[in-house]
């Protein structure tokens, strides 16, 4: 036998600073680093003092310890690199903040704090406490900080969930043609979670400039790392990937900063990735002021040694050292910041006698709960609406081919598009034919991605976050969403409620009911009813290429995520080419397919030739109603209500399985509306409650058929 050690792609290197490092660091960049280092223990502090009196809701994720890591790793940094964070974040937001207000602000030990400092520390501590003044407006709290200006995209309450949105952030610089840098922050806990994995393979794979910085503070809230991982140098993981790979002390604000610098050459120089792990270690248990050695999972001699190591202390005795600070002016900078978070506290608070509460005029409005969940849509109040009647006069095609030509209609006129998905590259247009060409024509905005719909879509949601290009992201089949599903609705879904309603989020979201084509029970769901059940996100159902071409225009004028549905049974049909593949149909517009005054029958996608053929073999006196939108924000109520308030009766028909049904909350709407004019409850057709199986029979029986529209539609005319 023989034996031949592989050796892996990338290097992984260690970096300890030396005396020699730090004699050559400039003395500027020094006195920085302690005063940040100072104002973000002093914030930190002030942040574990409210909260230990009950003035901050929810959590306090103390990064005390960690400090010289943050200030280490984006001391660096550019204003236009990009970072974001996990859900322990305070100190990177502030490391971020800091060096923003710095380009036109130094900020040391002889500057005072003025009010550009004072308002930044002050809108972060607003935030945590959950008020009006904070960067989220109160919505964020302390996992939730996000400072577009200052380069800071937001920290992230889900393990891992913000790395896939680094990578957009990454990406969309990348085809910006800057030579800025994405660093997502996150713990040791995220380092096993299936996004941070994914991600990094994507990462490497398209090279983006994108730095991994772990946070191995050693514990994820009680669990040691090296009793979930048989090697916990997380900073392995990079040679899976090929991706360069350094592992640093990060109590050591200066080996932290030579890391960083070379991870920064790696990624500016178009080389791909990097990544960082930075042992650190946090003071306190995973939320509040107690050590972790009250909970029991460490005790006080691990503590204690750590805090022998302490980032402020260290920088503070190198600055002494070399005469660059006395120790009196060290203690004068920490009593300056400790004083000054204790000034913006008083603020915020008030006294009722002798306790402290947070001041009643900074609480957000209650009215504000729901403000900001999607766009106000005046992104599209001077577009050009597709008419009403316009089904198409042109030649006739596969309504496949007609959504090819919408899409490649569009990413013409608008270079911001982007197209990714499994396989939209190949196999001449997806395995369905619906990118046809596009990636002949549009060879840097098709991505073919890897089978890894978490990393993709937290991508492509980045990418939206970020502005600048509009993504369209293709699941092959809907039921892929569940591996997806925190980018999906954690993430895409509350973005721009959660980071206060201002924030777009221009991504559209092209997926497939595959009922009846024999690929059984987890490719075959209809989504329609899980995403209206999802705050923030728009849905779209066309049944013919006339309204794909109007909503699919609409979807990507729009500045929120938008599903899109498409059927596999229509896909193969032919219809009319629509002569107008450039207007839209806005939210609030459904087709009055049939006119009636007994029945209103209310449906939608590929349901809606069926319920037609139906009605016109009964000859019934029916309305029918195709929905075209379906989330909440977008249904045309003027249109149900005139409907129903004519006919007393209705029928909702969907081909899917009863559990995640749509017209499930539709008819506890239509009832809680419409109530008075109902001659009889509300009627629904669905499939049953199995999903579809592999038999052909069985599949069938599985979705709402001919017969049971029929059924159901003769039992209410005779009703009538």
């Amino acid at each position: 036998m023989q034996s031949i050690l592989l050796e892996p792609k990338a290097p992984w290197t260690e970096i300890r600073s030396t005396q020699e490092d730090w004699d050559r660091i400039a003395p500027d960049t020094l006195d920085t680093m302690l005063v940040r280092l100072a104002l973000i223990r002093a914030f930190e502090e002030a942040v574990l003092d409210l909260a230990g009196n009950g003035l901050v809701h929810g959590p306090a994720h103390s990064s005390i310890g960690q400090e010289g890591g943050a200030v280490g790793s984006i001391f660096p940094l550019r204003p236009g690199d990009q970072v974001n964070g996990s859900h322990r974040g305070h100190h990177q937001f502030l490391a971020k903040a800091l060096g923003y207000i710095a380009e036109s602000r130094p900020l040391t030990t002889s500057t005072p704090f003025d009010d550009t400092i004072r308002t930044t520390l002050y809108g972060a501590l607003a935030e945590i406490m959950g008020l009006k003044d904070g960067f989220c407006l109160g919505r964020g709290g302390s996992m939730h900080l996000r400072w577009a200006d200052a380069g800071v995209t937001g920290t992230n309450a889900i393990v891992g969930g913000g790395v896939p949105l680094a990578a957009g952030s990454a990406w969309a610089d990348r085809h910006a043609g800057t030579n800025n840098v994405s660093v997502t922050c996150f713990g040791d806990g995220a380092v096993n979670i299936g996004s941070v994995l994914e991600t990094m393979n994507l990462a490497a794979a398209w090279k983006l400039p994108l730095i991994f910085f772990i946070e191995n503070n050693l514990y994820a809230v009680s669990t040691r790392v090296d009793e979930v991982t048989a090697e916990p140098r997380l900073s392995s993981r990079g040679l899976s990937f090929g991706i360069p790979s350094w592992r640093v002390d990060g109590m050591d604000p200066v080996a932290t900063l030579m890391a960083m610098e070379e991870a920064l050459a790696v990624a500016r120089d178009g080389h791909g990735p990097a990544i960082i792990e930075a042992t650190v270690y946090r003071y306190f248990h995973q939320n509040g002021k107690l050590p972790g050695s009250a909970f029991g999972y460490r005790d006080k001699q691990e503590e204690a040694t750590w805090r022998e190591r302490d980032p402020i202390a260290l920088v503070s005795r190198e600055m002494v050292r070399r005469n660059l600070a006395t120790e009196e002016l060290v203690v004068e900078v920490q009593a300056r910041c400790r004083l000054v978070m204790e000034e913006i506290a008083a603020e915020l608070t008030a006294m009722e006698g002798n306790r402290r509460v947070v001041r009643a005029d900074l609480w957000p409005a209650p009215s504000f709960r729901d403000v900001g969940i999607r766009s106000d849509l005046d992104e599209i109040a001077g577009v050009a609406r597709m008419a009403q009647t316009d089904s198409g006069q042109g030649s006739p095609r596969k309504f496949v081919d007609i959504i090819a030509d919408v899409l490649d209609r569009r990413m013409q006129q608008d270079s911001r598009i982007i197209v990714m998905g499994e396989d939209v590259h190949r196999l001449k247009g997806g395995t369905n034919g619906a990118t046809r060409d596009l990636s002949s024509h549009f060879p840097d905005r098709v991505l073919g991605t890897p089978i890894s719909e978490n990393a993709f879509m937290g991508l492509a949601g980045g990418i939206a976050m970020d502005g600048r290009f509009r993504p369209i992201v293709e699941f092959m089949y809907p039921d892929f969403m569940w591996v997806a599903a925190d980018q999906v609705f954690n993430q895409v879904g509350k973005a721009r409620h959660m980071f206060g309603g201002s924030i777009d989020v221009p991504l559209v979201l092209r997926t497939k009911v595959a009922m009846g084509t024999g690929y059984g029970s987890q490719h075959s769901m209809d989504p329609a009813g899980i995403f209206a059940t999802a705050p923030g996100w728009r849905i779209v159902a066309p049944s013919c290429p006339a309204d794909y071409a109007g909503l699919m225009n609409a979807a990507l004028a729009i500045n929120d995520p938008v599903l899109v549905i498409e059927h596999v049974d229509l896909y193969q049909q032919t219809f009319p080419t629509p002569d107008d593949l450039d207007s839209i149909i806005p939210p609030g517009s459904a087709a009055l397919r049939r006119s009636g005054s007994k029945v209103t029958v209310i449906t939608y996608l590929a349901m809606v030739r069926p319920v037609l053929d139906i009605v016109d073999e009964l000859g019934g006196d029916v309305d029918v109603i195709d929905l075209r939108w379906l989330d909440r924000a977008s249904l045309d109520w003027e249109t149900i209500e005139a409907s129903i308030r004519k006919t007393n009766r209705v029928l909702l028909v969907e081909q899917g399985v009863r559990g995640t049904s749509y017209g499930g909350w539709l008819a506890d709407e239509i009832q809680r509306r419409l109530f008075d004019w109902l001659d009889s409850p509300v009627m629904r057709v669905t499939g049953g409650e199995a999903s579809p199986s592999i038999s052909k029979v069985l599949e069938r029986a599985a979705c709402a058929s001919r017969e049971d529209i029929g059924a159901a539609l003769n039992g209410l005319l005779e009703l009538a």
